[in-house]
């Protein structure tokens, strides 16, 4: 058997559901000769084998577990029968999963217990007496079928559970291919459901199979290649698993997966939402009434139904209409309707009727209940009759552990993010449009902002809007990344970083409009991307520069004045300070080369991150730096012994990078979590600033990294005047403003082309 298995993996010509079935049937070969050894009579009477679970659909992945039941009528040698049929099987290496039960046992079990109620429901005659296979399926067909509705709430119930602790298999980077939400076992959970009533519609039925396929495929290779029984399709498996079924890339793979679990969660969705009806029985008749809605649309039932007598192709804004009565009464169009919708909406014309740009506003502006109305007007073909340019963005994934959703689903998690944020602009409709649109560009070729401005103006203009409207839809699109690149990247205190983002967004409008954006762009990308730390950077660079547009003095911008007096006083006592205060050290010691970058290994010594620093020195030979972190074990920062190791390293007492080495072995470098590995660079800005060179870096993190570079600045004889230090998913985006020797901006290219080397052996010497 072992062989026969692995000619069965070697082969390639077999994937998904062939391979299943050829493996299934080798099984079933195997396990009916052991089970004539075992009994030593072909035909035994009162005694059966049955494949149960996956098994018994014929479904067996490589590590599947072989489900099995030994049926009986009261054989004295029952126990020696499956004594000889257990062991070989587990001889073999292959997972067992197992029981020994009387016909009355089986049904008994069945009647209280729903995993085995819904095992018997997809039982298949391996061996021995097929009668008895018959009997006990039919029986416990009957009593699922008799206690439909009991088993209906209940298994309604562990769907909802499940899917609150897998997680989502449409947008999860590392999805459960099983027990996620959208996942194979809720295809199960749906044929299961339908065995007690007929609830399946018959599209569904055909839509289901197909994406059914797409995860069952993925989930077989993913087995093949790990040799492991585990369904999160990782990423360091997805190329692999990709190239075997075909695909041109990963992201074509995790397109298709996720896709095909759209389908699967919708339709899921779709059905369990009519099984409560059922489980809720008749409705009043008050309830029964129709309410009208709006043209063409009733509330009927708790749903939005498209009224007969209308005729969807002379009315292009029926699919708004509706879907937008749909979101603001935190409901859904009825099946039928959206059925109806499917055959005979129109694409919206060119340009839009007056009502329909102001219905897709309305629909977005009614929050989190339009992301259900827009999956159902995306699976049936409607979204795109009113946004043909969205296509390419369905399901398209983001591979990366900064991004939690496909684009298309960000765009929408972020558009109805806005609408909470709608009393903060003066145009409501504007935000949440803009914010819809904003990463529109992406699965195109080319820049994703350059291209999605071409397309907004054209979308803008389509819809409806007027030129100065289209124009900020496109400064939408434009900036969308302007205010957490600079807040995060550039010093706040430089009267140039507030003069460049207020040329940027050009009126007090559109900046309002841009922080919205921002904040609600930034919540749907992932927790990593928006916190308190970026939330008030950006807060304050958006007031400064609203200061600045309302023609306020440029010069008012600079808040906080580095060194401030209190700092002065301490560089005059000539003393070493190391003041660690909640998440701030400061320390005033004697000028000298890499007194940064001392700081900043102690720092990672210690576990903490530095998410900003301001240097400063005097012409006595006094050095000042302040650094802002964050510990990565708490809220308490270890000050006291960073104290210690940093009095250590400024005595020359402390091996800081042999200690930092050691941290690096022990602790290793972040795991990285993208589908494709982080970009490394370094860039010079000799206009962001009045005063210095701004260095911006980019590398995969490690640790380490940011006493490296810095090393770096210090070998030539560079003053580190500020740093800005982030990190996304796995990946450091730094800024450095740097001078010379001289106190000036760093302008000489031999100088700078000398500045990159470093920088980039610093990130590439770090720890594998």
């Amino acid at each position: 058997m072992k062989a026969e298995r692995q000619a069965l993996l070697d082969d390639a010509s077999l994937v998904g559901r062939a391979w299943c079935t050829a493996y299934t049937a080798q099984v079933d070969g195997w396990l009916q000769s052991l089970f004539a050894a075992a009994t030593r009579d072909p035909a035994p009477k009162g005694l059966a084998l049955l494949a149960t679970g996956g098994y018994g659909r014929a479904e067996l992945a490589p590590e599947s577990d072989i489900d099995v039941l030994l049926l009986h009528t009261g054989q004295a040698d029952v126990a020696g029968v499956a004594e000889r049929l257990w062991y070989p099987i587990w001889d073999a290496g292959l997972k067992l999963g197992h029981a020994v039960r009387t016909p009355k046992e089986a049904i008994g079990l069945a009647a209280d217990d729903l995993d085995t109620a819904t095992s018997l429901l997809s039982v298949r005659h391996l061996a021995g007496a097929a009668d008895l296979t018959a009997d006990v399926g039919a029986a416990a067909a009957r009593q699922w079928e008799k206690r439909g509705k009991r088993w209906l709430g209940q298994l309604g119930r562990s769907v909802g559970e499940r899917h609150e602790h897998a997680g989502e298999v449409a947008f999860l980077l590392e999805p459960d291919l099983k027990e996620g939400r959208g996942g194979l076992r809720d295809v199960h959970a749906l044929g299961w459901a339908s065995a007690a009533r007929a609830l399946l519609l018959d599209d569904d039925v055909e839509l289901l199979d197909a994406a059914y396929l797409v995860l069952l495929d993925a989930r077989v290779e993913l087995h093949r290649r790990t040799g492991r029984p585990g369904d999160h399709l990782l990423l360091q498996e997805q190329d692999g698993v990709a190239a075997a079924l075909g695909h041109s890339s990963a992201d074509d793979l995790m397109r298709a997966v996720s896709g095909a679990a759209r389908t699967i969660a919708w339709t899921s969705d779709d059905t369990w939402a009519r099984v409560a009806s059922v489980l809720r029985g008749p409705l009043s008749r008050s309830s029964r009434r129709d309410r009208p809605l709006g043209r063409g649309i009733v509330l009927r039932d708790g749903e939005v139904h498209v009224t007969p007598e209308t005729v969807p192709a002379e009315d292009p804004a029926l699919v708004l209409r509706a879907a937008t009565a749909a979101a603001e009464g935190a409901t859904t169009i009825d099946r039928a309707s959206l059925d109806v919708l499917a055959e005979e909406a129109p694409p919206l014309p060119d340009p839009w009727p007056g009502e329909a740009r102001t219905l897709l506003a309305e629909l977005l502006l009614a929050g989190r209940p339009a992301i259900r109305v827009i999956e159902a007007l995306d699976q049936r073909g409607l979204w795109l009759r009113v946004l043909p340019e969205w296509a390419p963005t369905r399901s398209h994934p983001q591979r990366n552990a900064y991004h939690r959703f496909t684009v298309d689903r960000h765009l929408v998690e972020a558009a109805v993010g806005a609408a909470a944020l709608a009393d903060r602009v003066p145009r409501p409709d504007l935000l949440v449009i803009g914010t819809l649109l904003h990463d529109i560009g992406k699965g195109r070729p080319g820049d994703h902002t350059v291209v999605g401005m071409e397309l907004v103006r054209a979308i803008g203009r389509r819809m409806g809007f007027d030129g100065p409207d289209v124009d900020t839809l496109v400064a939408m699109v434009e900036h969308h990344l302007l205010l957490p690149d600079v807040a995060t990247r550039r010093d706040l205190d430089d009267p140039a970083t507030i003069e460049f983002v207020a040329k940027a967004a050009g009126d007090g409008s559109t900046l309002e409009l841009l922080a919205a954006l921002t904040e609600a762009d930034s919540l749907a990308t992932g927790p990593a991307a928006w916190g308190g730390w970026k939330a008030g950077l950006v807060t304050d660079l958006v007031e400064r520069t609203a200061h600045v547009l309302a023609g306020g003095d440029l010069a008012d911008v600079r808040r906080d004045v580095f060194p401030s007096v209190e700092h002065l006083a301490l560089m005059a006592t000539g003393e070493q300070v190391l003041d660690g205060r909640d998440d701030t050290l400061t320390v005033v010691t004697r000028d000298r080369p890499g007194v940064f970058s001392k700081v900043a290994g102690v720092l990672a010594l210690h576990g903490l991150a530095v998410l900003g620093a301001n240097a400063y020195s005097d012409d006595a030979g006094v050095a000042l730096a302040r650094f802002r972190v964050e510990s990565s074990y708490g809220p308490v920062v270890p000050w006291d012994r960073v104290r210690s190791d940093l009095q250590r390293v400024f005595a020359g007492r402390l091996a800081l990078q042999a200690r930092l080495d050691d941290r690096a072995r022990t602790y290793g470098s972040r795991r990285v979590t993208a589908g494709s590995p982080a970009r490394t660079g370094v860039s010079f800005d000799n206009r962001a600033s009045a005063s210095a060179t701004v260095v911006d870096v980019q590398a995969p993190d490690s640790v380490g990294l940011l006493h490296r570079i810095t090393r770096a600045f210090a070998e030539l004889e560079l003053d580190i005047r500020k740093a800005l230090v982030s990190t996304v998913g796995h990946q450091v985006l730094d800024a450095f403003y740097v001078r010379d020797g001289t106190g000036a901006k760093v302008t000489d290219d031999v100088l700078l082309a000398e500045l990159e080397r470093a920088i980039l052996h610093a990130v590439r010497s770090g720890p594998e």
